[in-house]
């Protein structure tokens, strides 16, 4: 007869669910709910505003099975334990869970797993808690928050611009700081300066020293007759050093990461977007398998606000410094880091869970991706206990009077490592922003940021003394331009989200990726440029909702919430103080809002087909001319605008492909999904096809292969004689037939065992043909409607 389990332990992830259950063993059964069991219903508002704020929870279709194997698993246990993750959206899952099993009866217990390794989840289980109603209660409110400013003001955008567009609480704000960084670009006037560098020397020693002062000022040379003047009035002068200071500056180490830092420092150090990051912190957290060392989570959570550190894990990290690099580099006493007030203190900051898995023993274990991160982490980590910085910091300055009689300063600085200290191990990235300000700022900068910025910058020097004089061998004089700010990357956005307290850190990456998806941006070199439908929805949002499109009441938000977390607020409450005056407010959108959909604008520009002026339009692709001889001229142009604001017709970008409908010729064009040929006769021809790649389809030999993108910007192939032709793959065809199984095609695959190779899409055939076992791929141009974020995701799935 089997033996009675004892329990059911439910957790989030199935990765995770096969981890603790080698931990718990056969006494247990872990199953996973695969992330939330219920949800408000998508075809309503779901949420009763005249009762409570009452809500219409709803099992998800998708979920239903596996709540019925839940059921199944709890009817056979006596105990039950909620282990979804430890934040709000866990605590969640946890009572819908709970709800859901009606577990009348039995003993229910709520765990949290701050770390996936025996150790943490034997503790864990052996000190359960109750559900958190207050967290509960926070998710919660935050749901319906989001519900009702996403399902009120959505319809109005589809009413006045185009269906099917969405706002978000928080997601609209963040388009707001995107769109706002482009107005500054575009208002940007650039600003000419000339920068002067000296030579100077003393006892045939040369130094270099650049212009500092004038009277005592920060020098303001705006144009080359400026400059030539000044050239003119330093000829002949004498120089004399004023000072010499030679300081010892100290840099001290970062905290280890929190979520938010942790996503920047990908992105400045990885090139990861935010969601790359955090689905490899996920796997991470959750458990590897690592060989004979048995499957282990590698981190802490990952979702987390604190930079608090057990001090057992503290202990075991200044032993491992003190053991690998010496006592030298250990700080005297443990670096104790301050959560900012803000902050949820509820699980430790990001760091490995054990020091016995060092980057070098998981490294065979991990993909290469993985890999990196968990470096990171690691890194930052023991550094985070580690020795200041040491640097011998010297400046010089070096004045004279020139002929107009005004002071003028050079100064000769330098930077030199005496010790590295934490730097051994990690240094922080910095922004484009940041590295301007040091360009610009140069030797204006604070002690810590001038250390940072002339480290290494060595400066060899004659022997002098204040009085000395020096001789000027040479002036080399500099043109610059001031630089506009430079757009978002995912570090400096989600630094800006931090600062100004919009969202929370475990949302920045959803945030990140959902005005991307909603073509709200685009990404081009990692940079974040709003698109014209993101700049006209935020300009309505913001005419029409000024209150709720600004940080300041997106942040006033989440420190309710964080209220009702701590038990301090009434979760009804604060939803009726949003409710009454937004709901007003809607109404007034409703009337006010201008209707971009419905506008039209003359121009002088005249339709190429029947000479009638063209209006500017607005359509799902954004602005477009049409005829203003409409129904009789279907005429439409694609357009832009140069600097002056004159429209400037975009040519078609014409091809050797005859439309199958017309016979007219194909003409590329660019959509929502990508690149892809049109009828140069549109609209009177609305035939459309996907751009190949010159690889004949595999199974019906007449089609091509073309490359396409999902709605989740995921690359795939398929036959572009669908749905035809039903063919389609993931990974990318090769005109190379297997020789083996006699395939027409091969598919291109990367891994970090196997590096580039092609391989046989047959599943009962399994050739493959290492290319490259380095992972080194051919170099080429990308095919037309790949994208950079495509790409990336792609290599995201892989």
């Amino acid at each position: 007869m089997a033996k009675a389990k004892k329990a059911l332990v439910i957790v989030e992830s199935p990765s995770k669910a096969k981890t603790i259950q080698k931990y718990l063993g056969r006494d247990y059964i872990v199953k996973a709910s695969v992330g939330h069991i219920k949800d408000l219903p998508k075809s309503k508002l779901g949420v009763d505003t005249e009762n409570g704020f009452k809500p219409d929870y709803q099992v998800i279709p998708a979920k239903a099975k596996i709540i019925e194997e839940l059921k199944k698993f709890a009817k056979s246990v006596p105990e039950l334990y909620l282990a979804t993750d430890p934040d709000r959206e866990g605590e969640a899952i946890a009572y819908h869970i709970h709800e859901e099993l009606k577990a009348k009866g039995k003993i229910v217990h709520r765990v949290l797993f701050n770390s996936i390794t025996k150790a943490a989840i034997l503790e864990a289980m052996s000190k359960p808690e109750k559900l958190n109603m207050d967290k509960f209660h926070a998710q919660q409110a935050r749901r319906i928050l989001d519900r009702l400013v996403g399902y009120k003001i959505s319809p109005i955008l589809w009413d006045k611009v185009r269906r099917g567009l969405s706002a978000g609480r928080v997601q609209s704000v963040a388009l707001r700081l995107v769109v706002d960084r482009e107005t500054e670009i575009k208002a940007f006037k650039s600003e000419e300066y000339w920068s002067l560098e000296g030579i100077f020397s003393k006892d045939g020693i040369d130094f270099s020293a650049k212009h500092f002062k004038t009277n005592g000022k920060d020098p303001e040379v705006t144009n080359k007759a400026a400059m030539d003047q000044l050239l003119i009035s330093l000829k002949g002068a004498e120089w004399k050093i004023s000072s010499i200071e030679q300081k010892e500056r100290t840099r001290k180490a970062q905290p280890p990461f929190i979520t938010s830092r942790l996503q920047q420092e990908g992105s400045r150090k990885l090139g990861f977007s935010a969601k790359k990051t955090m689905a490899l912190a996920q796997r991470l957290y959750e458990g590897m398998d690592l060989g004979e060392m048995g499957t282990n989570g590698l981190i802490t959570y990952m979702r987390t606000d604190s930079v608090r550190i057990e001090p057992v894990a503290m202990d075991a990290c200044r032993d491992y410094i003190k053991e690998r690099y010496g006592k030298e580099y250990l700080s005297a006493e443990p670096n104790i880091y301050k959560t900012k007030k803000s902050a949820q203190d509820a699980h430790e900051a990001i760091r490995p869970t054990s020091m016995e898995y060092t980057p070098e023993r998981v490294q065979p274990f991990l993909e290469k991706d993985e890999f990196r991160l968990y470096q990171l982490i690691w890194n930052r980590f023991i550094s985070c206990q580690m020795t200041q910085a040491i640097y011998d910091q010297t400046a010089v300055d070096i004045i004279t009077k020139d002929k107009a009689g005004n002071a003028q300063n050079f100064r000769a600085t330098g930077s030199v490592m005496k010790f590295p200290g934490f730097t051994k191990v990690y240094t922080e990235g910095q922004d484009a922003a940041d590295r301007q300000k040091a360009e610009k700022a140069g030797q204006t900068l604070s002690d810590d940021e001038a250390v940072g910025a002339d480290t290494d910058r060595v400066l060899t020097l004659p022997k002098i003394k204040i009085g000395d004089v020096v001789a000027a061998k040479e002036f080399t004089p500099a043109q610059h331009f001031t630089q506009p700010p430079p757009r978002y990357t995912d570090a400096s956005l989600i630094r800006d989200l931090e600062e100004k307290g919009i969202g929370r850190p475990s949302t920045y990456a959803t945030i990140l990726s959902n005005i991307q998806d909603r073509d709200y941006v685009e990404k081009r070199e990692s940079r974040y440029y709003p698109s014209e439908l993101g700049i006209v929805v935020t300009e309505l949002l913001v005419l029409s909702f000024p209150v709720y499109l600004n940080s300041e009441f997106t942040a006033d938000m989440e420190t309710q919430l964080d209220d009702i977390e701590d038990g301090k607020a009434d979760w009804k409450k604060t939803l009726g103080k949003f409710w009454k005056p937004f709901e007003k407010n809607l109404e007034a959108a409703k009337i006010q809002m201008k209707d971009v959909k419905r506008t039209e604008i003359p121009t002088d520009v005249k339709c190429e087909r029947c000479t009638h002026t063209m209006l500017i339009k607005f359509g799902k692709m954004g602005s477009f001319l049409a005829c203003s001889n409409y129904p009789e001229c279907k005429n439409t142009q694609d357009f832009r605008k140069d600097d002056n604001g004159k429209i400037e017709i975009v040519p078609k970008e014409l091809t050797d492909k005859i439309c199958e409908k017309c016979q007219s010729g194909m003409v590329v064009k660019r959509g929502k999904f990508g690149s892809f040929l049109a009828c140069s006769d549109y609209p009177n021809c609305k035939y459309t096809q996907p751009i190949t790649i010159g690889v004949h389809c595999p199974t019906c030999a007449t089609g091509e292969i073309a490359q396409k993108q999902s709605k989740y910007r995921r690359l795939f192939y398929s036959c572009n004689k669908w749905p035809e032709c039903n063919f389609a793959c993931w990974d990318k065809p090769v005109a190379k037939p297997c020789p083996d199984c006699k395939s027409p095609i091969l598919t291109e695959k990367v891994t970090k065992k196997m590096g580039f190779f092609h391989k046989c899409p047959n599943k009962e055939c399994g050739y493959i043909e290492i290319i490259d076992p380095s992972g080194g791929q051919p170099v080429a141009e990308p095919s037309e409607g790949s994208s950079g974020s495509g790409s990336e995701e792609k290599s995201e799935v892989a």
